[in-house]
């Protein structure tokens, strides 16, 4: 842990002095401790228990950032916008995959883990540029919620349908038919255990949590509040997993959600916000620590693929998107500019995949690379996108009813 987040800190701090999210840092703190790069490696075994917390704490704070009301203002944009661009990168990313001889399910997966946006990239992004408050800024965020929700029901449901995605039905079509309804019967057992679960969450802990932590609260002792968020936080991951056999991920968004709707929930972000980001610095070092520097000289143009579809694809998807829901320019290439990226729900997924066996080893090494290298050139991609409306005299911060 010592050696995790010292080199973290400087890499952080090295990624801040280029204008960098500290991720960047963070990532290639992991590479440097990591068994593919010579000196010190750190423990391989204790990095992704401490990667863990990292991702419930993570989730947490996804959840609590999410809001009903947010979404519902750009919901005829966000929505079916998020959508059509998850199914565009989605298909590049497994016609990529095809090309390199991978098989369909591994290569939806694939697809599936390049077309979220990071969520702490956007809204730093968005922070650093006076947009997060503007009508455009309100898209943005209300697209990356809906991508945000797709990415914890493709949590939910890709253990339930590994079978399939691996091609493991067999022949016949009364074999085949045992088989579908084996799959079907298996993601119904699912969800209805992920919806008595979140109705539990919906109807009991939005009532008694935000309860406990006003008595807490009341007691003014601000050690006992923060103990108190962080066992609200773990203790419902490991319930969720253990009572409802959904993920830790699922469990803490649920939670984080419950909060937010809490009158403490700005008090919560504020205790909380330490410990996730010591947590996130973990969670990333520890992705880092998987990434094999050599995919960038023996797969090149693997990696060259990956970006194309991250930074061009991805980006280009969304631009016609935002423009055929009949918005306008200005709101197309934000939106664009913001999601060419991808990040943490990458990881998690590239992570889960792996451990099912529906992702080759290697395309870890690939979402890194590409997550890298689209992080550290997403501020260049605002800084021709306001190059751009400068020359056209049309304000970056355009809102839609001026």
């Amino acid at each position: 842990m010592s050696v995790g987040l010292g080199f973290a800190f400087v890499g952080g701090s090295i990624a801040q002095r280029f204008r960098l999210p500290p991720l960047v840092g963070y990532l290639l703190a992991g590479i440097a401790v990591g068994p593919f790069t010579p000196g010190f490696v750190a423990d391989t075994h204790l990095a992704p228990q401490l990667a863990e917390i990292g991702v419930i704490l993570l989730m947490f704070g996804v959840g609590m950032h999410f809001s009903v009301q947010q979404l519902w203002k750009v919901k005829l944009i966000a929505v079916p916008g998020a959508i059509a661009q998850i199914a565009a990168a989605t298909f590049l990313g497994a016609l990529a995959a095809s090309m390199w001889g991978w098989p369909l399910g591994q290569g939806v997966v694939f697809g599936l883990a390049l077309s979220v946006a990071s969520t702490v990239v956007l809204l730093r992004a968005l922070e650093d540029r006076g947009l997060l408050s503007t009508e455009n800024g309100q898209i943005a965020i209300g697209w990356l919620i809906v991508e945000d929700l797709v990415m914890v029901l493709a949590l939910v449901l890709l253990p339930p349908f590994s079978g399939l995605l691996m091609g493991e039905t067999t022949t016949g079509d009364a074999a085949l038919q045992v088989s579908l309804v084996s799959i079907l019967s298996t993601v119904a057992v699912t969800l209805l255990k992920v919806g008595v679960f979140v109705g539990l969450m919906l109807s009991f802990g939005v009532r008694v949590f935000p309860w406990v932590l006003s008595k807490i609260e009341q007691t003014g002792d601000r050690e006992l509040f923060t103990l108190a968020l962080i066992t609200l936080s773990l203790s419902v991951a490991f319930a969720a997993a253990k009572l409802f056999g959904v993920s830790f991920a699922l469990g803490a968004f649920f939670s984080g959600i419950v909060i937010h709707e809490s009158k403490l929930s700005s008090k919560a972000e504020r205790h909380l916000a330490p410990l996730q980001d010591v947590f996130a610095a973990l969670f990333f070092v520890s992705v880092g620590m998987l990434f094999d520097p050599s995919v960038l000289w023996e797969k090149p143009m693997a990696v060259a693929t990956v970006l194309a579809i991250i930074v061009g694809g991805k980006s280009l998807a969304a631009y016609a998107i935002v423009l055929l829901l009949g918005r306008t320019v200005p709101t197309a290439l934000i939106i664009s500019a913001a999601l060419g990226q991808i990040g943490e729900f990458s990881f998690i997924l590239a992570e889960l995949g792996i451990a099912r066996g529906l992702l080759p080893e290697e395309s870890q090494s690939l979402i890194v690379a590409g997550a890298l290298i689209s992080i550290t050139l997403n501020p260049l991609l605002f800084w021709l996108i306001r190059h751009q409306l400068a020359s056209t005299t049309i304000p970056l911060t355009t809102n839609q009813h001026e």
